[in-house]
């Protein structure tokens, strides 16, 4: 089972639109961008499909907007995940950021092991829109009750507020407050906008960069996998660095090594010839 894939298996070479296509056509959504995934609901009902009966789905928010909620959904799945004993770290605070590249990443992964389990077959009695509305009354339910103990709690300190206000506090007109800070409230929108925009396009420049380099990767690795060169000793070492899983831990001098220990034992053996 892939738990645990390196950064070159084709798995991350799977692009954004097959894995849209995977997730609508498998749970019957209509996501458009990658980053409608980032709450951690979609993984969730990704991992009960394929394991029906691990995942407490009343758990799980769909409506999650707030980073504490998505938090909360990723949690499940973390539980889920040491049930399983899977090994794959979920990179939570990035995620709830909706970064493309890192939710993108996460859901190469988890195709590739949906895709591994039960020979990628789905559950053909497994409804996902109905396990969706069973999760979405009980979430609701538990909604009211907190919304009807914040209405209360709301009341009593309008109740208390009012009370302290004519026990002899001044009234002010306050309408020149509001004006400045709905004035500032616009900037503030117009900053924040300008703020995203400029996100939004380091984070396009930054997948295309991404995508060119694992292009180049992927054709170096190609041309290391032909016949006529993968036995060569330096397509070896690049493949150990291409193929190294710890990404703590350079694989460069065990390329250096295998390399040095290959020309010891050529001039060993022309030293024999001599």
């Amino acid at each position: 089972m892939a738990t645990n894939i390196g950064m070159m298996d084709s798995a991350y070479f799977v692009g954004r639109s097959e894995i849209l296509t995977w997730i609508n056509n498998s749970l019957q959504l209509n996501l458009s961008r990658i980053e409608e995934a980032a709450s951690g609901a979609v993984q969730c009902q990704m991992m009960d499909m394929v394991h029906p009966g691990v995942v407490p789905m009343h758990k799980v928010n769909f409506d999650a907007k707030t980073e504490y909620e998505m938090i909360q959904n990723y949690k499940v799945l973390q539980d889920v995940f040491n049930k399983l004993n899977i090994t794959k770290q979920i990179e939570v605070s990035r995620m709830v950021k909706g970064r493309p590249l890192d939710n993108l990443e996460f859901l190469q992964w988890l195709k590739r092991y949906c895709d591994s389990v039960n020979c990628g077959i789905n559950n053909k009695y497994y409804d996902p829109i109905e396990r969706r509305n069973r999760c979405g009354k009980e979430g609701h339910a538990k909604a009211s009750q907190k919304s009807l103990k914040s209405q209360v709690a709301n009341s009593r300190l309008a109740d208390a507020t009012n009370t302290k206000k004519f026990s002899g506090t001044k009234i002010t007109n306050k309408g020149g407050a509001n004006a400045i800070v709905e004035t500032n409230s616009s900037t503030e929108i117009e900053a924040l906008s300008n703020e995203v925009a400029d996100l939004k396009l380091s984070a396009n420049l930054l997948e295309k960069e991404r995508d060119f380099y694992f292009s180049k990767l992927r054709d170096i690795e190609i041309l290391c996998q032909a016949p006529d060169l993968e036995k060569l000793p330096m397509s070896e070492a690049v493949k150990k660095i291409l193929y190294a899983a710890d990404p703590d831990q350079s694989a460069l001098e065990e390329a250096q090594l295998y390399m040095q220990n290959y020309m010891n034992l050529e001039e060993d053996d022309s030293d024999y010839r001599v």
